[in-house]
């Protein structure tokens, strides 16, 4: 009787893992920035408990009032608890970064592998269609599609208001950012996914009767871990900004949902008045995508193999 020999595996493995995490211990600004997130994930998650009050209260009698053994931040220009809305604002800004990070990086590495594993026509058709995308203007895009969709009076935008209430703009914005976001990782594992497909150990997967589908799920896309990781990463830091930006013109998460950067819009008309209401959020913007950039920097070194050694 013959046997068939067992496909080789991928080069990746637990112990390739093993190395990217102990040289990610090693590398100290990513740690720092890792603890940060790891307290700000907490902070979301257990806001509630946290916020001395209800980050929609208001107080007419202290609107504008400056930081006080009561409101430590100050209130707003409803007499709000300026710390109680950075907090819940957390819960919005970090879960549209992720959310939108998971998202575009699922679509943009299923795009990317697609294009350079089969290559000819659906690589073609796939990179022409993510040349179109990157050529299109994404900002006045995002600013006149969320306005259009926020004044729509079409049946499913009216139904999604109903049902998720004030969160519709949430996933309204999520939704946008996904649409516009996945290009970038596609064309880095598009490039990954070319120069992995020739190598020695695909072709020996391929001449013991490997299938296109095994090929590509167990030998090709474990090794585009450290790429879509990192990309992830920086994407989390890009989409904060980004829904910080929107919501700063007005078109982004709408109130009574805080987000900082809604913040930011409320207060730019009284910024050089009350300087305090626009530095928390804006400072926690700062610190969080800082964050996840060198996060995602320490992840790229911890991935290199040129390094490993």
């Amino acid at each position: 009787m013959t046997t068939t020999a067992a496909a080789p595996a991928a080069p990746t493995s637990a112990s390739t893992l093993q190395i990217a995490l102990r040289k990610l211990r090693r590398h100290k600004a990513a740690m720092l920035s890792l603890a940060f997130i790891v307290l700000m994930a907490l902070v979301a998650l257990f806001a509630p408990f946290i916020a001395p009050h209800d980050p929609n209260a208001q107080d007419l009698a202290g609107v504008f009032a400056p930081p006080s053994a009561s409101y430590p931040l100050g209130q707003d220009e409803l007499g709000r608890d300026l710390l109680s809305r950075v907090i819940y604002g957390s819960r919005v800004s970090l879960m549209v970064g992720v959310a939108v990070a998971l998202a575009s990086t699922l679509v943009g590495t299923l795009m990317g592998l697609l294009a350079g594993f089969f290559g000819g026509r659906t690589d073609s058709l796939i990179s022409r269609f993510i040349e179109f995308m990157l050529c299109l203007p994404d900002i006045p895009l995002l600013l006149v599609i969320s306005g259009i969709i926020a004044s729509s009076d079409k049946a499913f935008i009216v139904n999604l208001r109903e049902n998720l209430g004030s969160s519709a703009s949430v996933v309204i914005i999520i939704t946008i950012f996904v649409v516009f976001g996945w290009m970038g990782t596609a064309r880095l594992v598009r490039g990954e996914v070319l120069r992995l497909r020739n190598l020695e150990y695909i072709d020996a997967a391929r001449a013991l009767g490997a299938s296109n589908n095994r090929v590509m799920w167990r030998h090709l896309a474990p090794n585009l871990l450290g790429i879509v990781v990192v990309s992830a990463t920086f994407a989390v830091g890009g989409a904060i900004l980004g829904e910080a930006a929107l919501s700063f013109l007005g078109f982004g998460i709408q109130p009574p949902v805080s987000s900082w950067g809604n913040m930011l819009s409320n207060a730019q008309e009284v910024v050089l008045q009350y300087p305090w209401l626009p530095f928390y959020p804006g400072l926690a913007i700062l610190f969080t995508v800082l964050a996840f950039n060198f996060l995602g920097d320490g992840l790229r070194d911890a991935f290199d193999p040129r390094a490993r050694h």
